[in-house]
């Protein structure tokens, strides 16, 4: 079995290595180099999922992997405040879509003031913490909440919801 996440970031591969691991036990995931075809900061959920489904899609057409994965982290705003999540979209072999998220997180000030001047999450989030590359570590999720859910572990939920359509009774999908 052929699974490909597009994108390299590790913490994105470890969120998918860690569902694939219960799914389909011994099998790997690969990467590959998907451009999300959106801002770097998406700033709506729209945009995010877009991102996501553009890199799924771009995996499946160049890998033909049984399950092509695209992800992509994108804000919200919903009333006066801004939650952050990570979109998740699966393309299977048939070039059917699965879609999912991680659970959410409210922005704070200090993170969206820098963000709409500009700037990516990932830098702002280095800057604030002055460390280097945490996005491919324990991300935002795991600095807002103090290491206890990083990352990784935050986008396997929504790539577990990604999967359901694939994995759960086919019944409760049709229309």
């Amino acid at each position: 079995m052929k699974i490909v996440v597009g994108s390299e970031n590790p913490s994105k591969l470890r969120a998918a290595q860690m569902v694939i691991n219960k799914l389909f036990p011994g099998e790997k995931v690969e990467t590959m180099k998907a451009s999300s075809g959106v801002s770097e900061q998406p700033k709506t959920d729209e945009e995010a999922l877009t991102g996501a489904i553009n890199r799924a899609k771009f995996v499946h057409d160049q890998s033909q992997a049984d399950y092509s994965i695209g992800m992509e982290g994108g804000l919200q705003k919903i009333g006066e405040r801004w939650f952050e999540c990570g979109w998740v979209a699966i393309v299977n072999k048939d070039g059917e879509l699965g879609l999912g998220s991680s659970a959410r997180f409210q922005a704070s000030g200090k993170l969206i003031k820098e963000i709409l001047a500009g700037k990516e999450m990932g830098v702002v989030i280095d800057e604030i913490t002055g460390e280097k590359d945490i996005k491919e570590r324990e991300g935002a999720m795991g600095v807002v909440s103090a290491g206890h859910l990083p990352r990784d572990l935050c986008y396997s939920h929504g790539v577990w919801f990604a999967f359901g359509p694939f994995i759960s009774d086919r019944q409760f999908w049709d229309d």
